[in-house]
């Protein structure tokens, strides 16, 4: 697997495409997605921040999978943060998972963090399942339950 910086302008169409998809497979539907446009604002500033946290994968020449890292402020401490592994559903459950979390986890070493989060949908069970065999543990729900906070360790 190749990991790709996201060029806003050159590849909308599957980030848009990856995000959307990532909702539905959370939440069972795009509703929540609000605007596109404010996404890709949204992106664009986290980009600048942290250009090797968001790259598209890679595999045999077609795009399949989407990460989106950053570092953020939690408790006084700085963590890393995982706003999105994606992977496009033919590549999922056959281990190109962990590949996606090796990536992040030197971009958080990287970064000089030893502790990352993300937020998971309490529906999407094949994700926690993923999230806990690889020694994430629950924190706990936010946002009134609609979300689970997870954390690991490096």
């Amino acid at each position: 697997m190749q990991f790709e910086r996201i060029d806003i302008k050159q590849h909308r169409d599957e980030i848009v495409k990856f995000r959307k998809d990532s909702f539905k497979v959370s939440f069972g539907d795009t509703s929540t997605f609000g605007s596109e446009e404010d996404y890709l604002r949204w992106l664009e500033e986290k980009i600048a921040d942290f250009p090797e946290g968001f790259v598209l994968v890679k595999e045999d020449g077609e795009y399949v999978g989407q990460l989106e890292l950053s570092i953020r402020e939690y408790n006084g401490e700085n963590i890393g943060y995982v706003n999105l592994y994606y992977l496009i559903p033919e590549k999922r459950g056959n281990g190109k998972g962990k590949e996606l979390h090796n990536y992040a986890k030197q971009f958080f070493k990287r970064n000089k963090v030893d502790a990352y989060h993300l937020r998971v949908s309490p529906t999407n069970t094949s994700a926690i399942k993923f999230y806990r065999k690889i020694g994430m543990e629950e924190f706990g729900p936010e946002v009134g339950g609609k979300v689970i906070r997870m954390k690991g360790k490096l």
